[in-house]
C-alpha cells in the first residue's frame, strides 16, 4: 500500500497551513453560562459589568464609633471634644454608617468617662475610616473584558459586583485514540513485547493545563478500519482528535490514511527533531493531529502545535516561552535538516547558569522529567560549541535554577537518594546531577561548571584512588577531594550465574556490556583485563557502552548481555547475581570556592548521617566506615 509522506515542512509553515485551515473550518469557542463561583480557570466570552456597586452602602472600615466629623472639629489634647451617647454610635467593621454620621473613630482612640460620654483628643475628617459606596466597583463598571482568563480574585470580583452568573467560553473537547498492537494498559508486570500505554496520560494532562476537556478511547490495534471507527466515534462528541502513534510511513502506520479518508491531510512530516513524523489535517472539518509514537517526539508536537491550537480556540495569543541565558557545558551538534529541541538540565554555579545536554532519544521520557529547560537548535544551524552562551526555555521556576547544587561525574544511586532527602527535609535547594563519568567530573569542576563531581579513578601505579588525578588536573590547587564511600565493584550476571562467570578471564566467552569511556568503572575494567592478559578485542560487547550502573543492570536483566561491571546496589535492584572483584573509593571533588557552601555542607551532613548509612546498608555494596 502506498503512503504519501511529506518530508520536512518547516515548523512555522506547518503551523500557518494548519491554523489557517482550522480557523476557516470554524474551530472556535462557543459560550455557556456558569455560576461565578465556578468561573476560576475559565475564559470570559463577553465583557462582564458590575450589577451593583461594591460596597453598595457606606460601610465602617474599622471597629469604633460612628460620628459626624464636624462634631470633632477643634478637638485636641488641651481642648478635647466631648460627645454624649446621643452623638455617636458604636459600630463594627462592615456595619452601615448610621444616618447623620460620616466618619468612624477607631475604638483605641476613644476615651469614655464612665457615664456614656466620650472624649476625643483629635479631630477626624469627613469619610475617615469609611468605605464609601463604589469604593471598589461602581454599578456599570466593566469588571473584565471578553477573552480574559478568570483568576480566583476575578471570580470574587464578579460576585462583589453582583454578577452571580457569568458567560464563559466552552472548553474544547479533545479525543485521544491510543493505537498499537504492542500497547497495553498500565501494569507493573508487562510481558516481553508489551509496551505500557502512558502517552495518553501525559497528553491528557497537557490538554487540561491548556483549558481543554479530554476523552480517551480504549487502545486500538493497528487496524485501519478499527482506527477509523474509533476516530469517527470521537468526532461525534469532540472538537478535535489526536491519534497516538502510527503517524510515520511504516507497514502498520495508518494515521495519515485515516485522516485522508475522513477529510484531508494538510501536513505530513515537520522539520523538527524529535517530532518529525506528525500528521496535521481536518477530519469532518475538525482538527486532526497524528502524534508520533515516541513520547518525547509527541510532546514537542503537543507544545508547538496542540497547545497553540487551544489558544487559537479561545482567541488568546500564543504564549511565548520565557528565556534564560545559560552557558553550554558540552558541544551540541545538529544537522541542517531539522529544527531540533534539546533537553538540558539547568543549574547555577557561582553566578553562572549552566546548561547540560541530556540524552536526546525520542523515546527517553526521563530526559523530559529531568530536564530544566529546552534548547532550540534552528534548522539552519549545525550546533553550538561548549562554553558558548545560549538561550534556553526553562521548564522549572527561576528560583529552582538559582538554588541548585550541581553534582556531575560518576553515576551512583546514592546521589539520587541524597537529592530525595534534600527535598524531604525542605532544605531550600535541589540537587541536579548528570552522569558524565569520573573524568567528566574533573573537567567540569576545573571549568567551573559544577559545585562538585563524583569520581572513582584508580591509579594503576600504586592502587590508590583519585588523589593522583586531582594533583595532575589541579597542580596549583583550586579543588578539594573529600572522602565519600567505599564501593564493591564486580560483575553483574543473570540470576543464578548460569554461565559460571568468576572473573574477567571469563569475559572472552560471554556477551559483555560496558561503561562509557572516562567512567571510573571503565578504567577499573581496563586495568583488570590488562592485569589478567585479556585483550579488549576478545570481549564481545566491549564497545557497547552505557552511562549508568542501572543501565548496565537493565541490559543484562533483559537478556541482552551476560555480564557487565557495576556496583552491588544496581545488581540488587534487578535481582542479578554479583561476582565481587574490587573494593574502590567513591569520592567527591569540590571546587575550592564552594567547600563551605551551605548546600555542599548539607549534602555531606546527609551522607555522613547514621540514618543515611543505614539506607546505604540496605542498598548493599557500600563501605561507610570512616565517613
Amino acid at each position: 500500500m502506498k503512503h504519501d509522506y511529506l518530508l520536512n515542512t518547516p515548523l512555522s509553515e506547518a503551523k500557518s497551513i494548519f491554523f489557517e485551515a482550522v480557523k476557516n473550518a470554524g474551530f472556535s469557542a462557543k459560550s455557556e453560562l456558569i455560576d461565578s463561583k465556578d468561573a476560576s480557570g475559565r475564559i470570559t466570552a463577553e465583557a462582564v459589568y458590575a450589577k451593583i456597586s461594591s460596597p453598595h452602602y457606606n460601610a465602617s472600615a474599622m471597629d469604633g464609633i460612628a460620628v459626624s466629623a464636624k462634631s470633632t472639629f477643634g478637638a485636641s489634647e488641651n481642648t478635647p471634644a466631648v460627645l454624649s451617647k446621643d452623638e455617636y454610635t458604636v459600630v463594627d467593621t462592615g456595619d452601615p454608617l448610621p444616618e447623620g454620621t460620616d466618619a468612624v473613630i477607631m475604638i483605641e482612640d476613644v476615651r469614655e468617662d464612665g457615664e456614656g460620654n466620650v472624649r476625643l483628643l483629635s479631630a477626624v475628617s469627613p469619610w475617615q475610616n469609611v468605605r464609601q459606596v463604589g469604593e471598589d466597583l461602581c454599578m456599570g463598571d466593566m469588571i473584565a473584558p471578553c477573552s480574559t482568563p478568570v483568576t480566583p480574585a476575578l471570580a470574587g470580583a464578579f460576585l462583589a459586583g453582583g454578577v452571580t452568573r457569568v458567560r464563559v467560553k466552552k472548553r474544547p473537547v479533545f479525543g485521544i485514540v491510543p493505537t498499537g498492537d504492542e500497547i497495553v494498559e498500565p501494569t507493573s508486570d508487562p510481558a516481553e513485547g508489551e509496551i505500557i500505554e502512558f502517552n495518553s496520560t501525559i497528553f491528557s494532562s497537557m490538554l487540561r493545563e491548556s483549558g481543554a476537556l479530554v476523552k480517551v478511547h480504549p487502545i486500538v490495534k493497528d487496524d485501519r478500519n478499527l482506527i477509523k471507527a474509533a476516530v469517527s466515534e470521537l468526532l461525534e462528541s469532540c472538537d478535535a482528535v489526536l491519534v497516538l502513534a502510527g503517524s510515520s510511513a511504516g507497514r502498520d502506520d495508518y494515521t495519515s490514511l485515516v485522516c485522508e479518508e475522513l477529510g484531508s491531510v494538510l501536513v505530513h512530516g515537520i522539520a523538527v527533531k524529535p517530532g518529525k513524523p506528525a500528521v496535521l489535517g481536518l477530519a469532518r472539518s475538525k482538527p486532526f493531529i497524528g502524534l508520533p509514537g515516541y513520547p518525547v517526539s509527541a510532546m514537542v508536537i503537543m507544545e508547538e502545535i496542540v497547545k497553540p491550537l487551544c489558544a487559537l480556540y479561545y482567541s488568546l495569543p500564543e504564549r511565548s516561552a520565557p528565556k534564560v541565558r545559560a552557558v553550554l557545558s558540552r558541544r551540541v551538534v545538529s544537522s541542517l535538516k531539522y529544527e531540533e529541541f534539546v533537553r538540558v538540565s539547568l543549574g547555577t554555579v557561582g553566578n553562572v547558569c549552566y546548561a547540560v545536554p541530556l540524552p536526546r532519544g525520542a523515546g527517553v521520557i526521563t530526559s523530559v522529567t529531568k530536564a530544566g529547560g529546552i534548547l532550540r537548535l534552528p534548522q539552519d544551524l549545525e550546533g553550538f560549541e561548549a562554553g558558548c552562551e545560549v538561550e534556553v526555555e526553562p521548564l522549572v521556576p527561576p528560583e529552582r535554577i538559582k538554588n541548585t547544587l550541581v553534582v556531575t561525574g560518576s553515576h551512583d544511586p546514592l546521589i539520587d537518594e541524597i537529592a530525595n532527602e534534600v527535598n524531604a527535609r525542605d532544605l531550600g535547594f535541589t540537587v541536579v546531577s548528570s552522569h558524565v563519568g569520573s573524568m567528566g567530573a574533573l573537567k567540569a569542576v576545573a571549568a567551573g561548571q559544577a559545585h562538585m563531581g563524583a569520581c572513582h579513578l584508580l591509579d594503576e601505579t600504586n592502587g590508590t584512588y583519585n588523589a593522583s588525578y586531582v594533583q595532575k588536573y589541579f597542580p596549583e590547587g583550586g579543588a578539594v577531594l573529600k572522602k565519600g564511600v567505599g564501593r564493591i565493584q564486580g560483575l553483574m550476571t543473570a540470576p543464578g550465574n548460569p554461565l559460571g562467570i568468576t572473573g574477567v578471564n571469563d569475559l572472552k566467552r560471554v556477551r559483555y556490556v560496558n561503561r562509557q569511556r572516562g567512567a571510573g568503572t571503565r578504567v577499573l575494567l581496563d586495568y583488570l583485563i590488562r592485569e589478567n592478559g585479556v585483550s579488549s578485542d576478545k570481549i564481545n560487547g566491549y564497545g557497547n557502552e552505557k552511562f549508568t550502573h542501572t543501565a548496565v543492570a537493565a541490559f543484562i536483566a533483559a537478556g541482552n548481555a551476560d555480564a557487565g561491571m557495576g556496583i552491588l546496589s544496581a545488581a540488587r535492584i534487578y535481582g542479578l547475581d554479583f561476582v565481587p572483584l574490587y573494593n574502590e573509593e567513591y569520592d567527591f571533588l569540590i571546587a575550592e570556592e564552594f567547600e563551605n557552601d551551605p548546600k555542599v555542607k548539607a549534602f555531606f551532613e546527609i551522607l555522613e548521617s547514621a540514618s543515611f548509612k543505614r539506607k546505604l546498608a540496605e542498598m548493599g555494596g557500600y563501605i561507610t566506615e570512616g565517613i
